[in-house]
């Protein structure tokens, strides 16, 4: 709140959706606790310094320069081709030492595998429980920062937090051992879309019913890509049991179609004009009808699902609202919903737009051992004259 107030002076503008990202004009700033970073074109660059001179005086302030990292996450840019590419290479690194994980022999090519996981049968000792649980916390950051690969592997596991048996601590380590398999894999944005007339905005829902043989409870999932990367997913449980596939995808629409909503809003708030409409799609024809047909009526007993079946008619009928029918194999949260087969697996990655940078980190690396040895050499030598480019 009191960064806030010093940014409001500064004449900065709150998000409504987002309380930590503010704008002044063409100034974007956001921040988490003492992480602090401004967005600006370069006709802005004079204004900005100007505005974090302000806040210096107020604040103890280290200016680190152009944005390389962020909360564990490494951003790298191509300005040239207009690129932007999130990693967690060093977080997955550290992790996967931290766990003191068994990197030999072949890895593993996808984070689960499609037998389903049960509950313990007994009950784990202390030291184990407090083990998995950091192994899930760990792998909870990556899974909602840059790693959607992961999300339905982790929000599995992340069940078995309170009673974990052997075979849920070796699941955990397999999704650890994908990671550090994976760890050059990145989430990108920007470039060319490659199809013409392509969604810049793209929003997708999933479900896949009464999998959990426990209670019965259906997985869900969502996933929305813009200019070409993820930025908002989830797979998740659903909290009731639905009767019927058509149900459990009603359900799933509706939690997806309220993040969609979100996201559009925040967009306008941060003057992101698209200029297309917020289209949803999904793979059953039958759900699509209930909502897009005024013939069209599902009759059920369950009624929160009546109450989102009405909800959901009624955005589409004010057009806040669309909804397309995508085949099941071209479906991006298809692997938000169900632990897929290898290549199955990898097509849902391309899909979504995560991509290997190896050679990209291998040349941010090198590039950053050369300046701390010049940077070395400029201390020994103070009149060296040191220039270092991309």
């Amino acid at each position: 709140k009191n960064l806030t107030g010093s940014l409001k002076e500064l004449g900065f503008k709150e998000v409504p959706q987002e309380p930590c990202v503010m704008l002044n004009g063409g100034v974007v700033v956001f921040f988490y606790v003492d992480d602090i970073v401004f967005c600006y074109r370069k006709q802005e660059k004079e204004k900005t310094k100007g505005l974090i001179h302000e806040l210096q005086k107020e604040y103890q302030m280290n200016v680190l320069g152009e944005l390389k990292w962020f909360l564990g996450i490494h951003v790298l840019r191509d300005r040239r081709d207009r690129k932007l590419w999130l990693s967690q290479e060093a977080f997955i690194e550290k992790i996967a030492n931290q766990y003191e994980i068994d990197l030999t022999g072949r890895l593993p090519d996808t984070p689960m595998a499609e037998s389903e996981l049960l509950p313990s049968p007994t009950i784990a000792e202390r030291p184990s429980v407090m083990r998995y649980q950091k192994k899930m916390g760990s792998l909870l950051y990556a899974a909602v920062t840059t790693r959607p690969d992961i999300a339905f592997a982790v929000s599995r596991l992340a069940r078995f937090n309170q009673n974990p048996s052997d075979e849920h601590q070796r699941a955990a380590d397999r999704v650890i051992q994908f990671l550090y398999n994976t760890r050059s894999r990145a989430i990108g944005y920007g470039g060319d879309s490659g199809e013409e007339g392509a969604r810049a905005f793209v929003c997708a829902s999933d479900a896949s019913f009464a999998d959990n043989s426990v209670d019965r409870k259906s997985s869900q999932g969502y996933i929305m890509t813009l200019f070409g990367g993820p930025i908002a997913w989830r797979a998740n449980k659903q909290d009731t049991v639905t009767t019927s596939s058509t149900e459990a995808e009603l359900l799933a629409l509706s939690q997806t179609a309220k993040e969609a909503i979100f996201l559009s809003r925040l967009f306008k708030a941060m003057t992101l004009r698209l200029n297309e409409p917020l289209v949803i799609d999904c793979d059953n024809t039958q759900t699509l009808r209930l909502i897009t047909e005024d013939s069209a009526k599902l009759t059920t007993k369950l009624r929160h699902v009546d109450i989102h079946q009405h909800w959901l008619r009624q955005e589409y009928a004010q057009r806040r609202v669309l909804f397309r029918w995508k085949a099941t194999k071209e479906m991006i949260a298809d692997g938000l919903t169900k632990a897929l087969q290898r290549q199955k697996f990898e097509s849902f990655v391309k899909m979504i737009g995560m991509v290997d940078i190896r050679e990209r980190l291998k040349a941010e690396k090198r590039a950053e051992v050369l300046r701390e040895e010049l940077l070395s050499r400029k201390e020994s030598d103070p009149e060296t004259e040191i220039r270092v480019t991309h």
